[in-house]
């Protein structure tokens, strides 16, 4: 495609139009020296919507591990060997904590996330008694991270001062049975149909960088377009060791980039969040994702460190972009004054995935030419009990 096509796509997205499959292809499989013009075409639309500002979210892993379902993809689930901290739902005064160490950060928004396929009566009275606490101390939204949730569970949240509620479609129909067997693709759908049906703003995305087709990365934005999400976190696999996808290699930074630019034509005015997986995969090219997504995590995902905060704070201003307020107005101020000096940070490190030298990591079509082995039959392996197996909506 030329220049011309790429800012036809834009002008497609902004009139609301939905782009054709054939076009979204395009998308993904453009040459690298596109790559400039297709974020130019995306970020055209990203500022039409969202201007120059930056949203920032904070997580809380707020009970991690001890999972009973078996996605192949998570180093809490009950397949997973990773080395991670496990541990039932914090104390309020931990959560207290952790929400004025988002307030510090300028966090926008307070993810609240447990483990588990969905809460049981004890645990949702201390989510709710907690989203209450951090509502009358300190000006952030909340988002609830839960699993599974039935219509009545929904409008408690709402109730309590829950904003929103993040449940992830994570990938395709179609795929997501090479990746889970505990649940369903329609599970999931359902629980996102609650959290709307309820009045809450809807939040769900994926996992990018599975083994999935491109079918599959198209398939999964128009799922969330069809269930109007409002907010879509692009998580990019990070392979924690101990996981059956430790191994898996899919993704390079233009990949990555190249599927945001998709996500903006194809969910124009959605918040677009480049979530877990940003600093392994988009490395020395994060700040380029900006120019398509209007949001990022701030501080470390569920259980990896994610980049430095105050590392993330100088990429946004050296850019010329603002960081968001909880109220939609740019900040105004020093992001700084208030950033402390350390904070606790998860338990794994940063994963590092890189190609040799000299070598880009392959595209996906790529590897299927190349008969690469694929990283379901490890997940598969895992879930029958004969191998080691990232959270629950959220990744990392």
């Amino acid at each position: 495609m030329l220049l011309s096509d790429w800012t036809a796509l834009a002008e497609q997205a902004l009139a609301g139009d939905v782009i054709s499959r054939d076009a979204a292809h395009a998308v993904l499989q453009a040459p690298d020296d596109a790559l400039l013009a297709q974020l130019a075409a995306a970020h055209r639309v990203r500022r039409h919507h969202w201007g120059n500002r930056v949203r920032l979210h904070f997580l809380l892993n707020a009970q991690s591990g001890l999972c009973p379902e078996d996605c192949g993809y998570c180093s809490q689930s009950k397949i997973s060997a990773a080395e991670i901290d496990k541990y039932p739902m914090l104390a309020r005064e931990r959560i207290l904590e952790a929400a004025g160490r988002a307030a510090a950060l300028n966090a926008g928004t307070f993810c609240m996330v447990i483990s588990g396929r969905s809460p049981g009566a004890r645990v949702f009275e201390k989510v709710l008694d907690a989203v209450r606490e951090v509502r009358a101390r300190h000006d952030l939204k909340i988002c609830a991270c839960l699993g599974l949730l039935t219509a009545e569970q929904a409008h408690a949240l709402k109730a309590a001062g829950v904003t929103q509620v993040n449940h992830n479609l994570n990938t395709s129909a179609r795929y997501t049975p090479e990746v889970v067997s505990t649940h369903t693709f329609a599970d999931r759908v359902a629980t996102v149909e609650q959290v709307r049906d309820a009045g809450l703003k809807t939040c769900s995305g994926g996992i990018l960088g599975m083994g999935e087709t491109d079918d599959d990365v198209i398939d999964l934005a128009l799922s969330l377009r069809e269930l109007g999400v409002r907010s879509v976190p692009v998580n990019f696999l990070i392979p924690v060791p101990g996981t059956p996808m430790e191994h898996v290699r899919a993704l390079d930074p233009r990949r990555c980039l190249r599927i945001l630019c998709l996500y903006r034509f194809l969910l124009p005015s959605q918040e677009l969040r480049i979530a877990g997986g940003r600093e392994v995969h988009l490395r020395s090219m994060q700040v380029m994702g900006l120019y398509a997504a209007n949001s990022i995590f701030i501080g470390d995902y569920l259980t990896t460190q994610g980049a430095a905060a105050r590392a993330d704070l100088e990429m946004i201003r050296d850019a010329g972009f603002v960081v968001e307020t909880p109220d939609g107005l740019p900040f105004e101020g020093d992001p700084f004054a208030r950033l402390p000096e350390s904070y606790p940070r998860a338990p794994l490190p940063m994963v590092e995935v890189t190609a040799p030298p000299g070598v880009a990591a392959p595209r996906e079509r790529d590897l299927v030419a190349q008969g690469a082995p694929s990283a379901v039959p490890a997940a598969a392996a895992a879930r029958a009990g004969g191998g080691v197996a990232h959270g629950c909506g959220h990744h990392g």
